[in-house]
């Protein structure tokens, strides 16, 4: 009894933990992103698809920081079309989580760092403009900002006491309408808006996060190593799967088993390519086309393999 009360405590620590973290970065996104749609208006939204064909190079840039919070706020951005989905890869795929503090307490080479880095940031970069690349062959890159369509969906009104708008959200961000008639959106709905889109999702993660730390104390690390060592190609296809795990322990798990020796530097770089953290529960909170998240999710995966399988076939090293 005093082991399962053990495990719960330590359980629910470790969640907390996770998740507190990330409320500074929910909460700053949501509230610039509540600006853009509220006050920039057009002009805004011009300029955010002018600055997108260099989203993949910024956002890998910003992804390759050692935690995941950037790659949730990615996916918020995303989900409102605020950025491309190259943007979003890019940011995914270069997101360092907690590799980065593994690799430095287990005394790894600086130069073996800086290099693993190196790739994870280049990858994105190119995966990004790839991705962005066959979304405008497509067709698909001329999406209208959705920022409306997450506040409608989490009945946030953020639309003040406009009747008008509460009955038709969208028309809060049609900029003719508002010379139609006269209301204001203030920034305390904004500001309001923002803290509860915040605590919506964060309660999200935690509950989920506390699923996930759950399910990997009960599994245990030594169940994983066996499972990703017991073959060179099923390492890196297996490797990539346990990289989807939404929680930052998938890349200590992954920084770990590599550290230790029971990963080749291909299974550890197609791990931690996909690794992006609770970046993946906040894609799958936010936006709502469903298909679309599984379309990310097996892209990311594939990207994943496809890399680490090179990196292993050509047998580079760290």
């Amino acid at each position: 009894m005093e082991d399962i009360t053990h495990l719960i405590g330590h359980v629910l620590e470790h969640s907390v933990e996770d998740t507190l973290y990330l409320i500074p970065f929910l909460f700053i996104t949501y509230l610039a992103m509540e600006w853009l749609e509220h006050k920039a208006g057009d002009k805004a939204e011009e300029a955010v698809r002018r600055a997108g064909a260099a989203g993949p190079v910024v956002g890998a840039l910003v992804g390759i920081v050692p935690q995941c919070g950037f790659s949730a706020a990615a996916a918020t951005l995303w989900a409102g079309r605020v950025v491309t989905l190259g943007t979003l890869f890019a940011v995914f795929l270069s997101t360092s989580d907690e590799m980065l503090p593994i690799f430095l307490a287990e005394q790894v080479a600086p130069m073996t760092i800086l290099k693993i880095m190196g790739v994870k940031l280049m990858i994105g970069i190119v995966m990004g403009f790839v991705v962005d690349a066959a979304v405008r062959l497509a067709r698909r890159d001329r999406e209208k900002l959705r920022i409306h369509e997450l506040c409608e969906r989490d009945h946030c009104h953020c639309n003040g006491d406009c009747e008008a708008c509460e009955q038709q959200p969208e028309l809060a961000y049609d900029f003719e309408h508002d010379e139609e008639h006269e209301h204001h959106h203030e920034g305390g709905s904004i500001l309001r808006s923002a803290l509860k889109h915040t605590v919506q999702v964060t309660v999200f993660i935690f509950i989920i996060t506390l699923v996930l730390d759950g399910a990997l104390e009960l599994v245990g690390e030594d169940a994983l190593a066996a499972f990703l060592g017991s073959n060179p190609v099923l390492s890196v296809l297996g490797s990539a799967l346990v990289g989807l795990i939404p929680n930052c322990a998938a890349s200590v798990v992954i920084a770990q088993l590599y550290v230790e020796g029971a990963l080749g530097a291909g299974a550890m770089m197609a791990g931690l390519l996909v690794s992006a953290g609770v970046g993946l529960l906040v894609l799958f909170r936010t936006n709502r086309g469903l298909r679309q998240n599984l379309i990310v999710l097996a892209g990311l995966w594939a990207t994943g393999v496809f890399w680490g399988l090179i990196i292993s076939a050509f047998g580079i090293v760290f």
